[in-house]
């Protein structure tokens, strides 16, 4: 096994039963979906209804956008789906049963009405088949698919990327509050401290840009996927270690649309950017060497079957309260390389489940540094799943699904009121240093003075794009 490029796609929002849970059917070796599952909802006057896992017959624009409106996310919603209501719609106090998205998507404030529908109970039980995510299933089959794969912890986005970046929350449970600046020592600078490569490719704005100790060497390291990746890949110039993130905003002037896979965002735009990523490193000179991983920051409130199991806390402080010591709802994860065997499912070897702090654990292995915290210590690396002999070559490119975007669907996404992600970004696009800024005294400002309003709801309207786009060129330079 001969390693030496590890790129890692960090797509949003969905569910391991979302997205792949149909991908082997009556499999005991895959811990799918079988049809049967189901949630109660539990309605306004004892009333209650079965609502069952399906799919649509067909991929059409509104099957690709579901759930519509954006479930619930919070700490406290993501504890109310885990734990599932008792008959009278108290809460749970027993063994968690993962029967309480329904009634936590029920409970969501209203959408609106110009934009999304109202909450329908059955959105959340919504599963993709293996032809409607095409790219993401001959991926899975053709390399290999972990079912043992969970998110971080039971939180939002923001928790959930950090824990890919360093092993830790640093306490805080959702996006918001924001709580600049964000100092925690991170994967990126034990690769630079191991003499490695490292960049992050982004669309409009990087999550990852709100770690302060990327910001001495932000314009090094931090690339317009658009303009340099796939070229960078072709040339053979990907450095050690490759972040990838999604376009999260609609631009209405490039007439962009998300492709971050974010309810109610439509998922073929992300299957799109999944077939890009994959063809870039397929055709370049470093596929022989290169681990790709395509895997989701949380689930996004939209159902799977199993329980996360408990997990060993980071450690440091708990600000809110929370030890992070359960895994959150699991994720797809598929995972991509000549090394990997065709078909493999991939499992850890004991109980400790795959999370994003597993990527840590594999970069600390394949580059000898030192863990971050006790829990990147704690997972499982991917490495001892590369048991192939180096010649699966998988297909040599996959079609790259064209999604027509009408000028009403555009409107309409641009109309939207900002969810939580986005208004953190917005966020984070204030705070951040411009190129040459003194960064210490810029991070003991940040640390000294409240942190900018969170966007206004609804926000798109006036779309934020532009004023991101130019807070990242201040960042940036001449980017």
């Amino acid at each position: 096994m001969d390693i030496r490029h590890v790129v890692v796609l960090m797509l949003e929002n969905r569910s391991f039963d979302c997205m792949l849970g149909q991908l082997y059917q009556s499999d005991a070796t895959f811990d799918g979906l079988t049809g049967t599952e189901q949630n109660t909802w539990h309605k306004p006057g004892g009333l209650q209804q079965t609502i069952p896992v399906w799919a649509s017959p067909e991929l059409t624009p509104t099957a690709a956008c579901i759930p519509a409106p954006d479930p619930g996310e919070l700490f406290t919603d993501i504890a109310m789906q885990i734990q599932g209501l008792v008959a009278d719609g108290q809460p749970n106090t027993g063994p968690a049963t993962m029967g309480g998205f329904v009634d936590n998507y029920m409970r969501q404030p209203l959408p609106d009405p110009k934009t999304d529908p109202p909450p329908d109970p059955p959105a959340v039980m919504h599963y993709f088949t293996p032809d409607q995510v095409p790219v993401l299933s001959e991926l899975a089959r053709a390399f290999g698919v972990s079912d043992r794969w969970h998110a971080s912890a039971p939180c939002q986005t923001w928790p959930n990327r950090f824990f890919v970046h360093t092993g830790t929350a640093n306490g805080y449970v959702n996006n918001s509050p924001t709580h600049f600046p964000y100092t925690m020592q991170t994967v990126f600078n034990r690769l630079e401290d191991a003499k490695q490569s490292w960049r992050v490719y982004f669309h409009d704005i990087p999550q990852s840009s709100t770690l302060a100790r990327l910001w001495d060497n932000a314009v090094t390291n931090f690339r317009f996927f658009d303009r340099e990746f796939e070229e960078d890949a072709r040339k053979g110039r990907l450095p050690a270690y490759s972040f990838i993130e999604p376009r999260y905003f609609t631009d209405p002037v490039l007439r962009q649309m998300p492709n971050d896979q974010h309810p109610p965002h439509d998922i073929r735009h992300g299957e799109a950017l999944i077939a890009r990523v994959y063809n870039a490193v397929r055709a370049g000179p470093g596929w022989k060497n290169t681990l790709l991983i395509i895997t989701y920051d949380e689930h996004g409130g939209c159902y799977d079957h199993v329980v996360p199991p408990p997990a060993t806390p980071p450690g440091g402080q708990t600000p809110d309260g929370y030890t992070f010591d359960s895994f959150g709802v699991r994720v797809p994860a598929v995972i991509v390389s000549p090394w990997v065997p065709k078909g493999a499912k991939i499992r850890p070897p004991g109980p400790t489940p795959f999370d994003h702090t597993s990527v840590i654990a594999t970069l600390a292995k394949l580059f000898r540094f030192a863990s971050l915290t006790p829990r990147d210590a704690a997972a499982p690396n991917l490495l001892e799943a590369l048991t192939g002999d180096g010649g699966n070559n998988g297909p040599a490119s996959i079609a790259v699904p064209t999604v027509t975007v009408t000028p009403e669907q555009l409107a309409r996404s641009v109309a939207r009121p900002a969810n939580a992600m986005q208004k953190g970004l917005h966020t984070a696009a204030i705070v951040l240093p411009t190129a040459g800024a003194n960064v210490g005294a810029h991070i003991q400002r940040l640390a000294q003075a409240p942190d900018p309003a969170p966007m206004p709801t609804p926000a798109l309207a006036e779309s934020p794009v532009a004023a991101i786009a130019a807070h990242i060129k201040a960042f940036l330079g001449s980017l």
